[in-house]
């Protein structure tokens, strides 16, 4: 029998705040599909950063194909076969799609052989993306893409994939599993985290559970439910969303035939939006990544203010032309989709990212309440059961669910009269997904008026109470969460609506 592919013995890494693994033993067979579960800081992405060679352990030993090694650093892991797709992008934001790409590959190749290769993958994979744009121009979901695309085209013995849906659409994660299944079925191994338990079921045969940096089960996740994998990781499952129909209030915010050019070539323009959201609903936006939603949030945050006065009004007050501060004073909060460097300050503790957003602990004469800040960040903390090591943790020390549970809980925690939110789970487990689910229905029962923009949409269909869809930046008419369906919305996805298809309540909704 062949060895198997990577054998992890008693991994160790501590860190001054946090054991993050602590005697993790692993085994991976040729041509497995092997799940890595646990909830955020459970210590997954840091044992996936060692096989790497990212993170160095203190203990423990690694075999790959039945000989130890030593992964001093990525380039030693490519050559022995290992890639990674990071849940936190590693691609430098000045360069194109195919200059990163090509950063990773053989220098061989030249940089016109790798864009056609690039080009050829993402028409096999169904990863749309254009070798020529800079990457500060992608959205998140196209910045996905770019490293799913660059791990592919290594060949590689074992791939790992840290969160690689968390911003595809259901179609996109359909074509990529076909592409998985298919390396797996070539002998190509694929260690996999996720915090969509579906997802686990349908790809893997085997699953390691880790908790607390420990391993705490092993099984196939095939044999399993959803539930049970729920108790495995976190120990209970997460608790069933209350949705209740409310009474919605006054008009909070309205976008009139709002239009905006793009800003660049690889920009998206924004043709004649109209929408509403009203105190006491939810509305939700869906669609694929760069079809302008990015424009969109930066002209409702306040961060593009190149639009009419008019266009953009928060409670009845035109702000077009305000900047974020100004209209945060009316009420607005906003959480966007980039975590580190536009929701937080990745070197700044946790107390002083909350200046980024809230001032009441700034005094007239600009002196810093640092008492405030710090009893402000540890309630945030201790109500979202953020994973840290205290209010003074710099923001790139949490995981990614960690962070994110911290920033959708500072702007809740401002009690906003309009909260916009970009992907409010992205890359959160199960039980944190619930609890920030629940305190967005919680706070449209409170009265404020919520819009959603994520690619999930069975996130969009369990706390909404009307969808939209945007495509080549136009957006369809709105409709009820009670009258859409999967299919309808992605059919809408690729901008196919017209009057024919949209109920008598959307058009009625949109009114």
């Amino acid at each position: 029998m062949a060895p198997p592919r990577l054998q992890l013995t008693n991994i160790t890494k501590r860190y001054p705040a946090v054991v993050a693994n602590s005697n993790v033993s692993l085994t991976v067979q040729p041509g497995e599909a092997h799940a890595v579960l646990g909830e955020n800081g459970a210590g997954k992405s840091t044992l996936m950063k060692i096989i790497y060679g990212s993170v160095k352990p203190d203990e423990g030993t690694v075999l790959f194909n039945g000989q130890p090694v030593h992964i001093r650093n990525p380039q030693e892991a490519r050559a022995l076969g290992i890639s990674m797709v990071f849940q936190h992008f590693s691609l430098f934001d000045t360069l194109t799609v195919a200059e990163n790409v090509w950063l990773g590959l053989d220098k061989s190749l030249s940089l016109a052989e790798v864009t056609q290769r690039i080009t050829a993958k993402a028409s096999a994979y169904g990863l749309d993306i254009d070798p020529s744009r800079p990457v500060h121009t992608l959205a998140v979901g196209e910045m996905q893409r770019v490293e799913i695309i660059r791990a592919l085209l290594t060949n590689p013995k074992l791939l790992i994939l840290d969160e690689p849906t968390s911003v595809l659409t259901p179609q996109a994660v359909e074509k990529l599993f076909v592409v998985l299944n298919q390396l797996v079925s070539e002998g190509c191994s694929i260690l996999y985290i996720s915090h969509k338990l579906h997802e686990i079921r349908a790809l893997c045969t085997a699953c390691t559970v880790l908790r607390g940096g420990t391993v705490t089960g092993v099984c196939n996740p095939a044999e399993e439910t959803n539930a049970s994998l729920s108790r495995l990781m976190i120990g209970a499952e997460p608790p069933a969303l209350q949705h209740r129909a409310v009474q919605t209030g006054a008009t909070v915010l309205k976008v009139q035939a709002l239009q905006l050019a793009r800003e660049d070539q690889f920009g998206v323009e924004l043709e004649s939006i109209s929408l509403q959201v009203k105190a006491g609903e939810v509305v939700g936006i869906a669609g694929v990544s760069g079809n302008g939603q990015r424009e969109l949030l930066y002209a409702l945050s306040g961060e593009d203010t190149r639009c009419d006065a008019s266009m953009v009004q928060v409670m009845g007050q035109p702000v077009g032309k305000l900047g974020p501060q100004q209209r945060r004073t009316l009420g607005l909060h906003f959480v966007p989709e980039e975590r580190l460097g536009r929701g937080a300050v990745p070197t700044l503790g946790l107390a002083h990212n909350l200046m980024l957003t809230r001032t009441d602990a700034i005094t007239s004469s600009g002196w810093i309440k640092l008492g405030v800040l710090q009893t402000q960040a540890q309630s945030i903390i201790d109500r979202f059961k953020v994973k840290t090591g205290g209010p003074n943790a710099v923001a790139k020390s949490l995981s990614g669910g960690n962070l994110q549970k911290f920033i959708v809980g500072r702007e809740i925690d401002a009690k906003p009269k309009l909260l916009i939110v970009s992907q409010p789970t992205w890359g959160v487990d199960v039980g944190a997904s619930a609890q920030i689910r629940g305190e967005i229905l919680a706070l449209r029962d409170a009265g404020c008026a919520v819009l959603v923009v994520s690619e999930e949409l069975d996130e969009l269909f369990e706390i909404c109470d009307r969808l939209h869809v945007i495509a080549k930046g136009r957006l369809s008419p709105s409709v009820a969460r009670t009258d859409a369906t999967v299919a309808q919305i992605g059919e809408w996805m690729s901008g196919l609506w017209n009057a024919a298809n949209v109920p008598a309540e959307a058009a009625h909704a949109q009114a």
